[in-house]
């Protein structure tokens, strides 16, 4: 029995990605020779989740249907995603589940691991970095003042829950959240912040693949050293 067949994983992949430009939604393009979507896949196989399942739009499906996933349909909104990915799951529900965005192809075991041992104790946990930088407030293009950033975070996926309370939450949204722990929040759940990694960027500017193309090549010369 494998240690986590009580997790499953949503990818979230039904979005259209706008400022990506023309085209083939992110997901889908390729990334070193491979959807991304494939990569962001094996990446949960690599730490030891086979229960996979990914949130598509609807006119995706010729393109998923080669993935080796169990495949839901979207909403028009990511929460309306995720509830529709998590309704799917009641019928054979997990103890737990990480919910993702496809367009992080390059998360690590180590980074999913730090998720799953933190929800061994608390019913939500999430990655994310400190925020280093500076924090400006910006007003037609100028410098209008500064912002603090202590206690500031970067947030990151997956976002991990115990089942049967954030399928609660979703279904007691009122509409659309920037992620899952502002479902979580809204309904009273504590989220344990987990450490997150540089290299688990959102592809989201064409200039994000360049950067992952780099990261890709440096870690498969690594391993073949």
């Amino acid at each position: 029995m494998n240690a986590f067949d009580d997790i499953a994983v949503i990818l979230v992949a039904a979005g259209r990605g706008s400022r990506m430009g023309g085209g083939l939604p992110k997901q889908w393009r390729p990334l070193a020779g491979r959807p991304v979507l494939a990569h962001t896949i094996e990446a949960f196989r690599r730490a030891g989740l086979s229960r996979i399942l990914v949130a598509i739009h609807p006119e995706d499906r010729p393109l998923a249907e080669s993935l080796g996933v169990t495949l839901v349909d979207g909403g028009a909104t990511r929460s309306a995603t995720v509830r529709a990915a998590l309704e799917s799951l009641e019928g054979q529900p997990p103890a737990k589940v990480l919910i993702h965005d496809g367009a992080r192809p390059l998360v690590d075991p180590t980074l999913i691991h730090g998720v799953i041992e933190a929800l061994s104790q608390h019913d939500a946990a999430a990655p994310a970095l400190p925020v280093t930088d500076a924090l400006w407030r910006g007003e037609e293009g100028k410098v209008a003042g500064l912002q603090p950033r202590d206690g500031l975070f970067r947030a990151q996926t997956p976002q991990g829950f115990a089942f049967a309370p954030i399928l609660a939450a979703h279904r007691a949204h009122p509409g659309e959240a920037a992620d899952d722990v502002a479902v979580a929040l809204a309904a009273g759940i504590a989220v344990q912040i987990t450490q997150g990694s540089e290299n688990n960027l959102k592809l989201t500017y064409p200039a994000d693949f360049d950067r992952a193309e780099r990261w890709l090549a440096e870690g498969q010369t690594q391993e073949g050293r």
